[in-house]
């Protein structure tokens, strides 16, 4: 079970419970009332049905105990009466009790047996017998009772009451001595843990254990002046295109201010970008604060947290040694500390021995009064003891939970997330529109910049919001897998991984039906009949998967099946057959062309129509709907091993960073995320009059964008190229100049112009102009 299954088990639950409690009161105020009466009915089913649903037994036992109650009583068999609606407040009481358990741990161990039991014997006998409850029902009255017998014999006989307290007086020395024993082993204890600890570690600021061995080289080796300490500063660049440049700046002006700095990972795999969420910069400084501003003051810069590794010294001394120094203090003082804990505690164990065998009449009138408020505060902390409710001042369960906690969720209409978006979208453009105004003028603001961030994490919130699980969608394939199976009669194991990553609302909802017909497919198509597979040496029951996996701000969803696989000859003498392609074409193209062919509209490998597939329909809607997601989907399969159709889309839509260029004067944008590459057009060469370059000893083609677009090339000198990523399309762009790159508001194309290739949608600028996104895939 999912925290998000969770989270809605509750969220729903509460409101649920919210609505019982209102139908009750409307039940109360007229017994007569139908419609509060099948209210209080539906959501007590509701209830039930969800809990047993999650796994929370207790939960659902209540409701179905109230539900059956419930139905005797719209069956008019029990009369509405101020028993019967004490005993269901008591019981919604326990309910929410149970819901804000689940809520902090996930699980509830409050004992609701005893309003269980009151609610059978309601619905059995018409009533509640209340005298087995009267006692616990006034929690006072039975402290005053057992605290005046225990009185009586104390009366009657002194001596017995002499010997009492003389026990008691040996039981405290006895305790007291076990006390000091205890302690003074514990001291030790510690003192020799404490002791054992290795003596060149300190710790930072966080608390996180630092050892020499774990400083970069430059660091370990180096010696502090007075005053000077080693500080760590843990940098996090968020969510970026190139982490690798952002860091070349970043250290750039890190080593303009130190002489002396270490990173790690090296700085070498910092600048390539390899490397998790975050890196730490090691510098020596007097104080902290120069770091924490030069981060500060750099936009890229996400995250940044300064922590001291060692004290500032006061003679000179190795790093190595003020590690060691600054471990050495951290190991005596505590060891100070609890020598004078346990000293403190023994004399309050002493005293406390005392004061307890003196005032020991005096705390026995008080008893009555701490007792009761004892018992109230843990009605408070603890389910398990809470008592039964049996009469018409039943408690219930301390009262009602969510009462006096904060609001952990509220639910929002789709419409105004989406109005929340569009007004985001608005302010991005709007921020664009000011930068270039301020820059025309030549003015250059830190506001600006804080502008910048403060809108920047706006917009991080906004998408967040719209972010959903993939469990929402795929928590129904299992069923969809089985039914396909039984249809054409095969075994199938399916199995789901990575539910739990999240994508944006719009992305989720357009991509359901492609995964369904891609899954179709694998069962229909890819997976053999039982007795075929047997003959091939495999297992009777194949294997079905989808695996999601987050790369970076795009999201892979892979179906894979162990079945027959695609047959590439095949598939060529159907392309030739439907005059998708001459045989010379086919000639030409890679496997990997081949397999693309399935998404070819009326393009099908079934030899018969079912109802399943055949059709021709399906792979063509998925490379449609994927393509105007700004996607890709891409087919790998080895002949009598399987298939995989890869699904890569981006985790949001609308805002992207993009980069954008100029040809023959006019200015266009390509998104960044698309982009591996930037340099100087000086080495192209030609080959059999194709112009290239090579990288990494890869030839990557050129592709002139004053030609693809028919723009007249106004370039001085060599220009640009941008080579863009392998798994996009393997080709460098050529253009006249780059001009800067900046997130904006890409609208998708629609109507008439969607479709056109090498366009994937336009983004407004802040002084009006629109300009045209280009797509590198189609271009």
């Amino acid at each position: 079970m999912s925290d998000a299954h969770r989270k809605a088990f509750v969220a729903e639950s509460e409101e649920g419970i919210t609505e019982l409690n209102n139908a009750l009161l409307d039940l109360e105020s007229d017994p007569d009332d139908d419609e509060a009466m099948d209210s209080i009915f539906r959501i007590a089913h509701t209830l039930k049905g969800n809990a047993s649903a999650m796994g929370y037994e207790s939960v659902s036992e209540l409701a179905h105990e109230m539900e059956d109650l419930l139905d005797e009583v719209r069956e008019g068999h029990i009369e509405v009466d101020i028993e019967l609606m004490d005993l269901l407040f008591d019981s919604v009481d326990y309910l929410d009790a149970m819901v804000s358990d689940i809520a902090e741990d996930g699980e509830t161990d409050i004992d609701a047996s005893g309003v269980e039991a009151d609610l059978r014997e309601k619905m059995e006998t018409g009533s509640v017998d209340d005298s087995g409850d009267t006692d616990t029902a006034d929690s006072g009255e039975t402290v005053d009772d057992d605290t005046d017998a225990a009185d009586e014999p104390a009366e009657v006989d002194d001596d017995t009451e002499a010997h009492d307290e003389e026990t008691t007086e040996e039981e405290a020395d006895d305790a007291a001595e076990e006390a000091d024993e205890e302690a003074a082993e514990d001291t030790a204890d510690e003192t020799a843990d404490d002791t054992a600890e290795p003596d060149a570690v300190t710790a930072d600021a966080d608390g996180a254990a630092v050892a020499v061995d774990d400083l970069p080289e430059s660091i370990a080796n180096a010696e502090l002046a007075t005053s000077e300490a080693v500080y760590r500063a843990e940098v996090g660049l968020g969510d970026t295109e190139m982490p690798g440049v952002e860091a070349i700046f970043i250290m750039q002006e890190i080593e303009d201010a130190y002489d002396r700095v270490g990173t790690q990972p090296a700085q070498e795999t910092i600048e390539d970008g390899d490397f998790e969420e975050t890196f730490d910069v090691f510098v020596i400084d007097i104080s902290a604060s120069e770091i924490e501003g030069i981060l500060s003051e750099l936009g890229k810069v996400e995250f940044a947290s300064v922590s001291a590794i060692t004290p500032n010294v006061d003679d000179p001394m190795a790093v190595a040694e003020a590690i060691e120094g600054g471990a050495a203090g951290e190991t005596a003082e505590p060891s100070a500390e609890s020598a004078e804990s346990d000293s403190d505690d023994a004399d309050d164990t002493d005293a406390g021995d005392a004061d307890d065998t003196a005032d020991s009449d005096e705390n026995d009138e008080k008893s009555d009064e701490s007792e009761s408020s004892d018992s109230s505060d843990d009605s408070d902390d603890s389910g398990g003891d809470r008592s039964s409710p049996g009469s018409s001042d039943r408690s219930g369960p301390g009262g009602s939970g969510s009462d006096e906690t904060d609001i952990q969720s509220v639910r929002v209409d789709v419409n105004q997330l989406d109005e929340l978006y569009n007004l985001v979208e608005q302010l991005v453009t709007s921020r664009i529109k000011l930068r270039r105004e301020m820059e025309r003028e030549g003015i250059d603001s830190d506001n600006l910049d804080e502008l910048d961030k403060i809108t920047g994490n706006l917009q991080d919130t906004a998408m967040d919001m719209r972010l959903i699980p993939l469990s929402k969608i795929v928590d129904t394939f299992p069923r969809l897998v089985r039914d396909v199976a039984r249809e054409t009669g095969k075994q199938v194991n399916f199995t789901v991984t990575g539910e739990d990553i999240e994508l944006d609302r719009t992305i989720l909802t357009e991509i359901r039906d492609p995964l369904i017909h891609v899954l179709r497919n694998a069962v229909d198509h890819g997976i053999e009949p039982p007795e075929e597979r047997e003959k091939k040496g495999k297992d009777p029951t194949g294997n079905v998967s989808l695996t999601a996996t987050r790369d970076r701000d795009h999201v892979n969803i892979e179906v894979a099946d162990d079945g027959a696989g695609l047959d590439p000859e095949m598939l060529k003498q159907k392309a030739i057959e439907k005059g998708v392609k001459t045989e010379s074409e086919l000639d030409r193209m890679e496997e990997s062309e081949i397999y693309d062919l399935v998404f070819h509209p009326g393009f099908s490998t079934a030899e018969e129509v079912t109802d399943v597939s055949g059709r021709g329909v399906g792979m063509d809607v998925v490379h449609n709907t994927v393509k105007q997601l700004d996607g890709t989907v891409n087919v790998e399969s080895e002949l009598g091993e399987g298939t995989t159709v890869t699904l890569r889309l981006p985790v949001t839509v609308a805002i992207v960073k993009v980069m954008f260029v100029e040809v023959g004067g006019t200015e266009y944008g390509i998104p960044v995320k698309n982009i591996a590459e930037v340099t100087r057009a000086t080495d192209i060469r030609t080959t059999k009059g194709d112009e290239i370059i090579n990288h990494d000893d890869e030839i990557y083609p050129i592709l002139r964008l004053s030609e693809a677009l028919d723009e007249p090339s106004s370039v001085n000198g060599d220009g640009m190229l941008l080579r863009i990523r392998e798994e996009h399309r393997k080709v460098a762009l050529h253009c006249d100049k780059v001009i800067d790159q900046e997130e904006v508001v890409v609208k998708p194309l629609e109507g008439v112009l969607s479709g056109i290739p090498g366009l994937s949608g336009t983004a407004v600028l802040g002084d009006g102009d629109v300009v045209a996104v280009l797509d590198v895939v189609t271009l």
